[in-house]
């Protein structure tokens, strides 16, 4: 089984060779403007195009918890826009995380890297604006995609 490798830097920016995919996590009501997608946007127009198109149209595709997009940007690189939140804020429901809807997106985008020989670089997703924690998110990683021995790396900012 694979290990997480842990980098600092910039998970915009892969550092490994061959097929990559960059994993984050968005939410259930089509907002993009915080956090790791501001990165994200600032490379790569097309992942938020096709993550509000996605949304937009959601009476009519998947759109929704536990629900994963990949989109090619590059040659060898794709982002994975996985729907992992509840909302944006904190409220009487705690925070936004949901880590049943994580697993699932884990799950399916661990099928997705098989088949195109793809390492996954993400930063620590749902720990930021979501409010997960890592030490709930970590064994999820383990259980999807080391487990189909995965390579992955998590970038913390230097």
């Amino acid at each position: 089984m694979s290990r997480i490798t842990y980098i600092k830097g910039d998970a915009t920016s892969p550092q490994a060779k061959g097929n990559k995919i960059i994993a984050h996590v968005c939410n259930d009501i089509g907002g993009w403007g915080r956090g790791f997608v501001l990165a994200v946007s600032a490379r790569w127009p097309e992942p938020e195009m096709a993550f509000r198109r996605w949304h937009r149209e959601r009476a009519t595709n998947d759109f929704g918890l536990g629900a994963v997009q990949v989109i090619p940007v590059g040659q060898y690189l794709w982002v994975a826009n996985m729907v992992g939140q509840r909302g944006i804020k904190r409220g009487s429901k705690g925070v936004p995380i949901r880590y049943d809807a994580v697993e699932a997106c884990l799950e399916k985008l661990a099928i997705r890297v098989v088949e195109l020989e793809a390492s996954v670089h993400m930063p620590r997703i749902g720990c930021g604006l979501a409010g997960g924690t890592w030490n709930r998110i970590e064994p999820l990683i383990t259980k999807t995609l080391l487990a189909s021995d995965v390579p992955v790396f998590v970038y913390d900012v230097g």
